[in-house]
């Protein structure tokens, strides 16, 4: 089998890449060097030419504050890239999984967002990652669209990362507390990813690790997992003041992954204790 993954330079393309090459699944990774995907010629030509079996479609514009200022741009990529992607797809007749993320929900309220409840995204970001969500609908019936969020990898820059290096200079950090989401380790993901591709079990799916924090309560995480004293101060989105919305509620039910046969990934407590081995940061686990 052969799968064409996008966006091989991120976090999650990258890790997609190796859970393939550990089950002896040839993968084609792809990123702006090889084709933009908000070129339909070009789109076509790569994807014809390499001849894949699916394709993994994790490249996006995910600058959530900047996308408010650049949305013809992120409408292209987010929109009409993988609309490109699914009409040469639906030509070739092989399935296409898209990540799409929590923002395409409103964020409000508690109650855990199951995957055909209505959508409402609030800022520029969101509206193009379900505009994308809509198109590959459109066009395949051969589809998988999979949404996570508060996204950590190797291979790139994330929450984590960030909350690390600035405990170096900041004794005491402020942290948003009233956005409840769900972080998800590309690694695991990755596997999941991997095992969808290869069956017949179409639909769109929810996938983060398990538990649900607030940003504050990861931070804190971090800073105990990696033997950090670093204090977190709480703060309210509102007086964060970030320039795009953020939901305040992202938590996503899972609870199709088992009627569909899927895993769920581990708890993302046990997910950040990896992956800062896997970075070279100590914690607590390691000095048991």
């Amino acid at each position: 089998m052969k799968v064409l993954v996008t966006g091989v330079k991120g976090q999650l393309g990258y890790d997609v890449m190796k859970e393939l090459a550990k089950r002896g699944i040839e993968g084609i990774g792809a990123d702006l060097e090889e084709f933009d995907i908000t070129d339909p010629k070009q789109t076509e030509a790569f994807i014809k030419a390499s001849a894949p079996d699916g394709v993994i479609h994790c490249s996006a514009y995910t600058a959530v504050d900047r996308a408010e200022d650049q949305p013809d741009l992120c409408l292209r990529v987010n929109g009409e890239g993988p609309k490109n992607i699914a009409v040469v797809c639906k030509e070739l007749d092989i399935p296409m999984l898209y990540i799409s993320t929590d923002y395409v929900f409103p964020g409000e309220g508690e109650r855990f967002y199951e995957p055909e409840d209505e959508t409402g995204p609030a800022g520029m970001y969101g509206k193009t990652k379900l505009a994308g969500e809509e198109a590959v609908r459109s066009v395949l019936d051969k589809y998988f669209i999979v949404r996570i969020s508060w996204v950590f990898g190797y291979n790139g820059n994330n929450f984590v990362k960030t909350m690390l290096r600035l405990s170096e200079d900041h004794p005491v950090l402020t942290v948003v507390n009233d956005q409840i989401g769900s972080p998800t380790y590309t690694a695991d993901l990755a596997r999941l990813l991997a095992d969808m591709i290869v069956t017949d079990k179409y639909g769109i799916y929810h996938a983060t690790n398990e538990g649900v924090c607030s940003w504050a309560d990861f931070a804190r995480e971090i800073f105990a997992q990696a033997g950090k004293q670093t204090e977190v101060k709480n703060v309210t989105t509102e007086e964060y003041g970030a320039k795009a919305p953020r939901p305040k509620n992202s938590r996503m039910s899972k609870e199709k992954l088992d009627r569909m046969g899927f895993e769920r990934l581990p708890h993302w407590k046990d997910a950040l204790a990896r992956y800062l081995r896997e970075i070279g940061v100590r914690n607590e686990a390691d000095e048991v």
